[in-house]
């Protein structure tokens, strides 16, 4: 089991086929508790059979149907637990996930995967990354408000100095005689050496083109991205690569020291406490845009206009509240939508139709607290047009 990936994410909304059960818990994490955890899946799994009752599953199909998912619940699955959790099954279809959001114990079973829970890993809008720099080694990691979700593997990137510029053995046992007695100063003070074809230029000049070829290995990631770039390393390797870099969303402030001393949650933990600031600014921006396209006729609180919308691509923003659900179906075709107050068969969580509309049609979604939402509406959304 794994932490969801965006790519994931992407696949749980494109694979299904037919009728989808889509479960979510909280976990409960330390010691003798963990043993709560098989009895609240029990509930869980009690909860989806009654619901695919109601589409006419026979008890044998629905035990077939829910298997993978009960040879889940075993002493050894809840005491590996370091997250809340995520299922979901189709025909032919099982995936589970840690995942790093709090979960309220939820099922939902339709003719889609009910992801709304999951919005704020796929919307982006507090998505960063760490570029760690190191002479012997660059990463590139994806995280957001949670933790770190993966390191990304970028094509061409070289993995070290020594790499791009392609010394040779013979050339860094000559450094090292050279450099003998300076050691380690030597080269954060910036000094020169000998390398392959005699002189070399100095360590910066050699570390500059170094980040020049990194950052152009990066474009290709990067040039339709606008979320923040924090650099972590020592520190008098940040203004070098600031100096090499292109992208135009990279922070100015960065981690300043050894990232190999560093776990993924103190990385973590160090960039939000940099990123975290700009995304409460980018936030209330899009609470004032929002403002101001309602008084200009180009925003909306109503859901019925706002799910057509989504449906057509017209949605630029919009706010959705987490925990909270509208029942019902939209028939893009005719344009017709019906809304009940509990689920019946065959309908969706609006909201979530709402918000995966809004992110396959380019738009950004804000996945907050239902006191968030701006004038705490049902929803809120800005059109494109």
């Amino acid at each position: 089991m794994s932490f969801l990936s965006i790519e994931e994410l992407k696949e749980l909304v494109e694979q299904p086929q037919g009728l989808c059960v889509s479960l979510y818990m909280p976990t409960m994490q330390i010691g003798a508790e963990t043993r709560q955890n098989s009895v609240r899946f029990k509930n869980l799994i009690r909860q989806a059979e009654a619901q695919l009752e109601k589409y006419e599953f026979r008890p044998a199909d629905i035990s077939e149907f829910l298997q993978p998912a009960i040879d889940l619940d075993k002493d050894e699955f809840w005491q590996d637990q370091n997250a809340d959790l995520a299922l979901f099954i189709s025909e032919g279809f099982f995936r589970f996930y840690r995942v790093p959001i709090d979960m309220i114990e939820l099922v939902v079973v339709n003719d889609r995967f009910h992801l709304k829970p999951l919005i704020p890993l796929l919307s982006g809008d507090d998505r960063f990354y760490i570029l760690t720099l190191g002479q012997r080694d660059v990463r590139l990691l994806e995280g957001n408000r949670y933790g770190m979700t993966r390191e990304i593997e970028i094509e061409g990137m070289p993995k070290s100095m020594d790499e791009a510029l392609q010394y040779d053995e013979t050339s860094k046992d000559e450094q090292r005689r050279q450099g003998a007695g300076a050691g380690r100063s030597a080269l954060q003070a910036g000094g020169s050496y000998h390398g392959q074809g005699g002189e070399r230029e100095n360590v910066k000049e050699d570390l500059l083109q170094y980040f020049h070829l990194v950052d152009k290995a990066l474009h290709d990631f990067f040039r339709d991205r606008r979320s923040p770039l924090v650099l972590a390393g020592v520190n008098y390797l940040l203004p070098i690569y600031q100096e090499a870099n292109t992208y135009n969303f990279i922070v100015e402030e960065g981690i300043q020291h050894n990232t190999k001393e560093r776990s993924a949650q103190e990385l973590h933990a160090e960039a939000w406490a940099i990123v975290e600031p700009q995304f409460k600014a980018d936030q209330q921006k899009a609470i004032d845009y929002y403002h101001e396209s309602i008084a200009a006729g180009k925003g909306s609180n109503d859901l019925n206009e706002v799910i057509q919308g989504a449906f057509y691509g017209r949605v630029e923003q919009l706010f959705v509240p987490v925990g909270v659900q509208r029942w019902g179906h939209f028939d893009p075709d005719s344009m017709e939508l019906e809304m009940h107050n509990d689920a019946q068969p065959g309908d969706e969580d609006l909201l979530n139709a709402a918000a995966i509309q809004t992110i396959f049609h380019g738009g950004t979604v804000y996945a907050v607290q239902p006191q968030e939402v701006p004038d705490e509406t049902p929803v809120a959304a800005v059109f494109r047009y």
